[in-house]
């Protein structure tokens, strides 16, 4: 019997545990998953969202994985008491939501869209856009996420390069690593879309140099991690006419205080965290495989490197 421990809000279970259980029926793995640990040398995994309510991971001597509910880890990573494999949530519900808002903030920017769907008078003046190969996109942050979105854009015909810490390799996309490769890459960016990490590293990456960096009326999409980008920096780009705009999904507090300047700027369109989400049905298929893994004595899928913070 495989003894897992789900740590989460209390409107997560209802949700997810029903399709964990069915995915590792699925496998033939007999489970008990409970809500509350009253040993927890008994637990075997961990099923948790960050803001559950298992902080302290110490007392689990024999869990074999705390699998994450959520993409992000940076609340985990620095958590001393995590001591066990930590893998987080990739799926492909998640991964097509991700490149679904992408694309389409993408194409809405490339077409000027907005200047139509927010018309307030009558007024005829046709301003015809590039064709998508005249358009350069630059995606920051190249895991699955950043990946499967170039990949998108560049099947629609844009000019794409994608940017990441280590060298990738990905047909149809430009892909730049290392500081020279981050600066090649904000050059190039009429429209940047932020889907890194966030660690020491990333916090703030978009400073206002680099925001400078950026061409004349760049836009920029950040469905990412609201800390990548200086918020005041930001604000002054965009009021000194630098940056045209900037669509934005996460943010440093959240849900976004009702007075924060981003609410009320002109060029900044405000999203409620929207881009792409845990699905259940998906996220419970990849905890059952690594379990299914742990279980097989096979390596586990998504194993955070705690050095690189994701």
């Amino acid at each position: 019997m495989i003894e897992i421990l789900f740590s989460a809000p209390e409107s997560y279970g209802g949700k997810y545990i029903p399709p964990i259980r069915e995915a590792l029926d699925s496998f033939g793995l007999a489970h008990r998953i409970e809500t509350e640990c009253s040993d927890p040398e008994r637990v075997d995994y961990i099923i948790c969202a960050p803001n559950g309510p298992v902080t302290d991971f110490s007392p689990f001597t024999h869990a074999k994985a705390v699998l994450s509910l959520w993409a992000g880890v940076e609340r985990f990573v620095d958590n001393p008491s995590l001591t066990q494999p930590l893998l987080r949530m990739v799926n492909p519900g998640m991964t097509a939501g991700m490149v679904e808002y992408v694309t389409g903030h993408v194409l809405r920017h490339h077409l000027g869209m907005d200047a139509h769907i927010r018309r307030e008078k009558p007024e005829w003046q046709p301003k015809i856009p590039p064709l998508a190969s005249e358009r350069r996109v630059s995606v920051l942050g190249l895991g699955a996420l950043g990946q499967a979105s170039a990949q998108a854009l560049a099947g629609l015909g844009f000019d794409v390069a994608g940017w990441s810490r280590s060298p990738k390799s990905i047909a149809g996309v430009r892909c730049l690593s290392g500081a020279n490769g981050l600066e090649e890459a904000l050059g190039r960016a009429e429209i940047l879309v932020l889907l890194l990490p966030l660690t020491v590293e990333t916090e703030n990456i978009l400073d206002a140099a680099r925001l400078a960096r950026l061409p004349e009326g760049a836009v920029i999409i950040n469905p990412g991690r609201g800390p990548l980008i200086d918020d005041e920096a930001l604000l002054a780009a965009l009021d000194r006419g630098h940056l045209a705009h900037a669509t934005l999904d996460v943010f440093r507090t959240e849900p976004l205080p009702g007075a924060h300047p981003f609410w009320h700027h002109p060029q900044i369109t405000v999203t409620p965290h929207i881009a792409s989400d845990t699905r259940p049905a998906h996220a419970a298929r990849v905890i059952a495989e690594n379990i299914r893994r742990g279980e097989a004595g096979e390596p586990f899928l998504h194993q955070v490197d705690r050095s690189a913070g994701y």
